[in-house]
């Protein structure tokens, strides 16, 4: 089916029930036939996701810097691991080798993923469908302040409509699935 970029956060200090989702998303995307695109962690979300994934037989991709395989974080068990120089040419791949993207709750490397994907996107240099899970309200302050943002001109509506928010796993994937015409 569909190449599903997996932002989310790598951190081994979070709630078990960020891991939990990032488990079950795995095993979602599994299920529904889909390959796993991501940054090649083996830690935190990213790691979780990926074993998710591997555990209802997706193919995973993972696509990470030496410098993160230096600091021996890398998911060795992917299918497929692709390091790169710079973290810059790592999104660059995970861009331009995915179908999709999907946000899960992350930190400070997540935004930038999201953010990059959607500058591009409302940049017109993809049209591929984006989606935020926002459990619990995760992402709302954000969401909030982006409409403040868009209310004031410094967003335009229609780049801030490219995104999907979903408040769970199969309605993530279904917005996915529906925008690239596989459901």
């Amino acid at each position: 089916m569909a190449k599903i970029c997996v932002f989310c956060a790598s951190s081994t200090r979070i709630d078990q029930r960020w891991l939990d989702l990032a488990t079950e998303t795995g095993k979602e995307l599994a299920a529904r036939g889909h390959t796993l695109v991501s940054g090649g962690g083996k830690v935190g979300m990213m790691g979780t996701v990926a074993a998710g994934a591997r555990a209802g037989g997706a193919h995973t991709l993972g696509i990470m810097p030496q410098v993160l395989v230096d600091w021996e974080v890398a998911d060795q068990d992917s299918d497929e691991l692709i390091v790169t120089d710079a973290m810059s040419a790592r999104k660059d791949l995970m861009i331009d080798g995915s179908d999709a993207f999907l946000t899960l709750p992350g930190g400070l490397g997540t935004l930038d993923e999201l953010f990059e994907v959607w500058t591009t996107g409302s940049l017109a240099l993809h049209a591929k469908p984006m989606v935020v899970l926002d459990p619990d309200g995760f992402y709302t302050g954000l969401f909030a302040w982006l409409a403040e943002l868009t209310e004031q001109s410094f967003i335009r509506r229609e780049a801030l409509a490219m995104v999907t928010v979903a408040g769970s796993i199969p309605a993530a994937l279904d917005a996915i699935e529906t925008a690239l015409g596989t459901n």
